[in-house]
């Protein structure tokens, strides 16, 4: 009984860690867009935002699906 409960509570600190890993991925990597908006006024940056990708957050994807495995088990 204990032991399915701390891979619930593992898996659950393993979701929202990967969670929180991928939601600060851009953060860290820098600014979105430009500092300088557009000459035609638009506030869309020209080029994707950085950090958005499989690459950068593989770890975080990583963690979530352990976290998922984990609570499944449980």
């Amino acid at each position: 009984m204990q032991s399915s409960m701390l891979m619930i509570w593992l898996g659950a600190l393993l979701v929202i860690a990967g969670v929180l890993f991928m939601a600060a991925q851009p953060m860290w990597r820098g600014r979105l867009s430009k500092a300088a908006a557009p000459a035609d006024g638009s506030l869309e940056p020209s080029r994707p935002a950085r950090g958005f990708g499989f690459k950068a957050n593989w770890p975080g994807f990583a963690m979530v699906a352990a976290g998922a495995i984990l609570l499944l088990v449980g």
